[in-house]
């Protein structure tokens, strides 16, 4: 391949620049260190040419990128196997207040702890950091997990004392002849389980979403945003 008509790659041309190794040049790229005419690279891989011009930004130091913990606000009729094809930039709820700008490391090697069943829409987490994933798994039964329900009718005084003898704490949030707003508090909550709790006193649902897990809020997240866990915020 002729360098002069193909170009070299993004990573040899920042290494000669930087005067570093090619991994560590591949690293400042990966942590969005590098710009190409002025745009964002994240490609080591990615080829230029002589004539464009690639800039470091200043301070940039080449070390791995920091594992993050993303929060998504699933939609409804979204398996949650599918949900991470919505951790994509313009998803990101209030990027300017993150203080981390996305990278494709930031995506890769992500897993879900906390799935929803399809129907349900809500708070699910998505993490690389090993701590966040062992905190949900070994604590997952004693994590409050807040769930809204919407179900079709009014939920008079002898389902609710039904409810009640689940595992979940359930109230009343607003109700009508049409529907009532349940409110569930429920540790250790399970994909459908709530669904088979309405389902036993003969509750059709209408709507179901996840607003919290432990302290962490679903908050402002719109359907099909996501957003970085703060560093300051446990579950």
């Amino acid at each position: 391949m002729n360098d002069s008509t193909e170009g070299i790659r993004l990573a040899k041309r920042v290494a000669a620049l930087a005067g570093v190794s090619r991994r560590e040049a591949e690293l400042l790229i990966e942590n969005g260190a590098v710009t190409v005419d002025g745009r964002p690279a994240s490609l080591p891989q990615s080829r230029v040419q002589a004539q464009q011009r690639v800039e470091i930004a200043a301070g940039a130091r080449p070390e791995p990128v920091v594992p993050v913990t993303l929060l998504l606000h699933k939609p409804a009729g979204m398996a949650t196997d599918k949900a991470h094809t919505l951790l994509v930039a313009v998803n990101h709820h209030e990027p300017e207040r993150a203080g981390l700008r996305l990278v494709p490391a930031h995506i890769k090697g992500q897993q879900c702890m906390t799935p929803l069943e399809p129907a349900a829409s809500g708070l699910v987490v998505f993490t690389q950091e090993w701590r966040i994933e062992r905190k949900l798994h070994e604590d997952a039964g004693i994590i409050e997990h807040e769930v809204m329900v919407d179900v079709a009718g009014p939920v008079g005084p002898e389902v609710l004392a039904r409810l009640e003898r689940s595992p979940a704490r359930v109230s009343i949030g607003r109700q009508t002849d049409a529907q009532t707003g349940l409110r569930f508090a429920l540790k250790g909550a399970r994909p459908g389980q709530i669904a088979d709790i309405c389902d036993r006193v003969d509750l059709r649902i209408l709507a179901m979403r996840r607003i919290r897990i432990g302290r962490v809020p679903l908050a402002g997240l719109l359907p099909g945003q996501w957003r970085y866990l703060d560093p300051q915020e446990r579950f």
